[in-house]
């Protein structure tokens, strides 16, 4: 038979879904698995988003809608932008599509071509490498370290750049390290990027769960010349708990937005429709439930960064926001746990499965071996008891 694509065999499946599914299949053999593993809030979707959803399938709002959104939520996600990040767009430049994994698919295939090259500041979420490599881009890696607060520099980026640099992609705040670049660093950057001519896919998806009062600056905000050229990327799924309703939003220039309209026109079409209809309630309609939960995730980030630094051989740094931590399994390196070698996270994270029944990230996916991911995007009772085993596991 006739050889397969080659950019479709390059691409690596995602981590962070295959710890998930390995441990819901150990959880359906009878097993007490904690999982730690899928950036998921624990939340249910509030009442006033479902009932929106249930009134449009009792209306009969259940036909195809335009490939790129209907205009009652591109208007709510114009708003919504307009009010926490004071930044205007018109509701033709928010272009609607199933998550914000998939207007980040979007938007590298309007920008790149074949061999362009798309910086990637490391810790990166997974998905931003082998979504260029899909849209026949080059990832070019910029290691950001823990002692710099896992951020990138200005110098750093302009060091990156090359005659082949297309754009930057920046997640704020990010996942897997949870921090926050703030307004000095990004006009910095912003700078760097003006100057090079580089376009910005700008991930601000857990914008809403920043903590300690800490001022969320999108980056789009930082003038016009940078507007023009960023492409924001954001949705329902973190803030709203609404993962599976699959509605996510770009905003950018009208160009761009045109553009990747005709993408999804062509590809997947509209997202559900009911799912459309429940996220203009989301957006537009009561913000309350966003605060309580960002309470909740503060109170177990604490609980979870002074827990994990009680405990010998591993540390963390505090996270500003979204819903992860990044542990430091360095002194574990060389060390025989659970009757595996550990060379890496990889082998960290399954050990620590297999023996702890306790489902955490490797980092070896994210651009950092050193260090697995841990979600606290969980209660507390199973915080509590998952690092009761983290202990228990590095103890033996």
């Amino acid at each position: 038979m006739k050889e397969i694509s080659k950019i479709a065999a390059a691409v690596q499946p995602s981590t962070t879904l295959a710890v998930d599914s390995l441990a819901k299949q150990m959880r359906a053999d009878g097993l007490d698995v904690i999982g730690f593993g899928t950036g998921e809030p624990d939340f249910d979707t509030p009442n006033n988003i479902k009932e929106a959803a249930y009134s449009a399938i009792r209306e009969g709002r259940t036909k195809y809608t335009p490939a790129s959104g209907i205009l009652p939520l591109k208007v709510a996600a114009a708003q919504r932008l307009r009010i926490d990040c004071g930044i205007e767009y018109e509701p033709s430049q928010i272009i609607i599509a199933s998550g914000a994994k998939h207007s980040l698919f979007a938007a590298l295939m309007v920008l790149t071509n074949p061999g362009d090259e798309i910086i990637v500041p490391a810790p990166y979420w997974v998905t931003y490498t082998e979504a260029v490599k899909m849209a026949g881009g080059v990832p070019v890696i910029i290691r950001a370290e823990e002692s710099a607060g896992f951020k990138i520099t200005a110098e750093q980026l302009d060091a990156a750049i090359t005659p082949k640099t297309k754009a930057l992609i920046i997640n704020n705040p990010s996942n897997p390290t949870g921090m926050l670049y703030n307004r000095a660093e990004l006009q910095a950057i912003v700078d760097v990027c003006v100057k090079r001519d580089l376009y910005i896919i700008a991930d601000e998806i857990y914008y809403r769960l920043v903590y300690d009062d800490r001022e969320f600056v999108s980056i789009a905000s930082l003038g016009g010349d940078v507007k023009e050229r960023t492409i924001l990327i954001n949705g329902v799924s973190k803030s709203y708990a609404m993962t599976g309703w699959r509605i996510g939003y770009s905003a950018s220039s009208t160009r761009l937005a045109k553009l990747m309209g005709n993408y999804l026109s062509h590809s997947t079409s509209a997202p559900s429709t009911i799912s459309q209809y429940a996220a203009v309630e989301a957006l537009s309609g009561d913000q309350t439930t966003i605060d309580a939960m960002r309470d909740e995730f503060q109170r177990r980030r604490d609980y979870t960064v002074a827990r994990i630094n009680s405990i010998a051989g591993i540390s963390c740094i505090m996270p500003d926001g979204a819903f992860y931590v990044m542990i430091n399994i360095r002194k574990q390196l060389g060390r025989t746990l659970g009757g595996r070698l550990i060379n890496g996270g990889d082998d960290f994270a399954l050990a620590f499965l297999e023996t702890g029944l306790v489902a955490l990230v490797s980092c070896a996916g994210f651009g950092d071996p050193d260090f697995v991911r841990m979600t606290y995007a969980a209660s507390l009772k199973d915080i509590r008891e998952g690092l009761d085993r983290l202990e228990k596991f590095l103890s033996e």
